[in-house]
């Protein structure tokens, strides 16, 4: 099963809800902000992205809450364990839309990139 975590406020997210939908995938749907992903999700995430060196992917640069922890400083010193401990209790610092599923795991929305990827996936 696909897990797809959003936040309401994000047109991304919106996208990729609709997208999917429109699509016919099958997904669960949870609110990143009230349950964001665990740090085995994230390690699941990161492993897909292509290991610790794409740490920064999972991070939402362009968030308030990156900027206020001055995470752009930061984040480089952090071992992996500090970096996905943070995500793991603040959703807001979490990239998204953030699909996981058995062998897929996107973040951001590319409608491109997600359609061949997930066609693996089912």
């Amino acid at each position: 099963m696909i897990t797809v975590y959003t936040y309401a406020g994000c047109d991304s997210c919106r996208k990729a809800v609709k997208w999917l939908k429109a699509e016919g995938v099958a997904f669960e749907e949870k609110p990143i902000r009230e349950t964001p992903p665990t740090v085995g999700e994230l390690r699941a995430m990161l492993k897909q992205l292509g290991g610790s060196g794409e740490l920064r992917r999972l991070f939402n640069t362009a968030g308030q809450d990156y900027r206020a922890l001055g995470l752009k400083d930061t984040l480089p010193a952090m071992s992996e364990a500090e970096a996905l401990g943070l995500l793991a209790k603040n959703g807001n610092l979490v990239k998204r839309p953030f699909l996981l599923g058995k062998s897929v795991g996107l973040v951001g929305f590319d409608a491109g990139v997600w359609a061949g990827k997930i066609k693996n996936e089912e």
